[in-house]
């Protein structure tokens, strides 16, 4: 019997869709294939000249590959990525992921070729295809960033042992350097930078910790406020200070535009894991393994007691809205004192028998199948 392959729902959706939509792209550009012109799909990727009418594209583009390399990439991404998100997280908040990071980089892409275009007035811009997984792909380098900051992956047999916070950062030099082949575009280049501040943004400060909770859980049970997933953990050392410097101008636009809402003094000091108060612009400094795992401890306290307070209050809810207990109606005597009886007998007739003034006033046998006798 072979081994069962056991996918999440939500991975097994997307890795259905990219199939059917780049099998199926494929067979389009196929029947329409010259030799003289380039094959683009306006209802199924994202061209900023020709699919304002098929709004849709803006979110399907993402699943579609257009050769059978970088599809066999993207499958391998999503099956062995999605698989670990899915379980790491939860399906709703893989499927809430998958939809940021896919449509915000496209339509940042869309607006920045339309830029482009007005400066230069290239129409080139605007037929560029906006397509691929480049941003889920990238966008899963930073969510292991922040699950595994401290782990480390060795290359080569042990040649090169890189970081996993390194790796966003070479995926970026790689598509790069592809975007100088006819492989890849200048598309390709922006999905990837934006896939990265987006996907690190909505991490850093929107994703809820505990997404299972109501939704008015406190600022602290959302975002990441550790050392470990600064953004200028991305880069080497040497230039680690210029990347926190310029991170730490960008992050106080987007305050200032309001954006994204600073992180208090004590969610900085918890997530330090010490009890010091430091300048909140040295976010650069890498923190313990230990200190990660102390305040992730503290969250989840804090996220039980809110829990139990929760269920306190719904049980209290329920217990003023319940109703009343059935009042108990004595029974009424009759003006000799009567009581009346009902003693089941064993076999198939029962008898009802009425008592009043102490002596016998009558009885009366019925059959419960109907046929009633004195």
């Amino acid at each position: 019997m072979p081994p069962r392959i056991n996918i999440p729902p939500v991975t097994r959706i997307c890795l259905i869709v990219l199939l059917v939509q780049s099998v199926l792209s494929a067979a389009i550009r196929y029947r329409q294939w010259t030799a003289n012109s380039e094959i683009v799909i306006p209802y199924l990727n994202l061209i900023p000249q020709l699919s304002l009418v098929y709004p849709w594209t803006f979110l399907t583009t993402t699943l579609v590959e257009s050769n059978i390399f970088t599809l066999s990439i993207a499958g391998f991404t999503l099956y062995h990525g999605g698989r670990y998100l899915e379980r790491a997280w939860s399906g709703r908040e893989l499927a809430k992921f998958l939809l940021i990071v896919s449509l915000v980089p496209n339509a940042l892409v869309f607006a920045t070729t339309i830029f482009f275009f007005a400066l230069t007035r290239n129409e080139g811009w605007t037929l560029m295809t906006i397509a691929g997984t480049i941003p889920i792909q990238i966008s899963f380098l930073v969510a292991f960033s922040q699950l595994v900051p401290a782990h480390t992956v060795t290359l080569f047999r042990g040649i090169l042992s890189l970081r996993v916070p390194r790796f966003p950062l070479l995926y970026i030099g790689l598509v790069t350097l592809l975007c100088l082949t006819p492989m890849l575009t200048a598309a390709s280049f922006l999905l990837a930078i934006y896939g990265l501040t987006v996907s690190w943004t909505y991490l850093r400060f929107y994703k809820p910790v505990f997404p299972d909770l109501d939704a008015s859980q406190p600022a602290h049970l959302r975002g990441d406020a550790s050392e470990t997933f600064a953004f200028a953990q991305f880069f080497p050392g040497p230039v680690r200070p210029l990347a926190s410097s310029i991170s730490d101008q960008v992050f106080n636009v987007l305050v200032a535009m309001r954006l994204c809402t600073p992180f208090s003094a004590a969610d900085v000091s918890a997530a330090r894991g010490d009890h010091h108060h430091h300048n909140f612009a040295q976010r650069g400094v890498p923190g313990s393994a230990r200190a990660e795992a102390e305040r992730r401890r503290a969250l989840a306290l804090k996220a039980l007691d809110q829990r139990l307070h929760a269920a306190t209050a719904n049980a209290a809810a329920r217990a003023s809205n319940a109703p009343p207990p059935p009042a108990v109606v004595p029974p009424i005597p009759s003006a000799t004192g009567p009581t009346v009886q009902s003693q089941p007998q064993a076999g198939a007739q029962k008898t009802m028998t009425v008592q009043g003034g102490g002596e016998m006033l009558g009885e009366t046998s019925y059959n419960p199948d109907g046929d009633d006798h004195k």
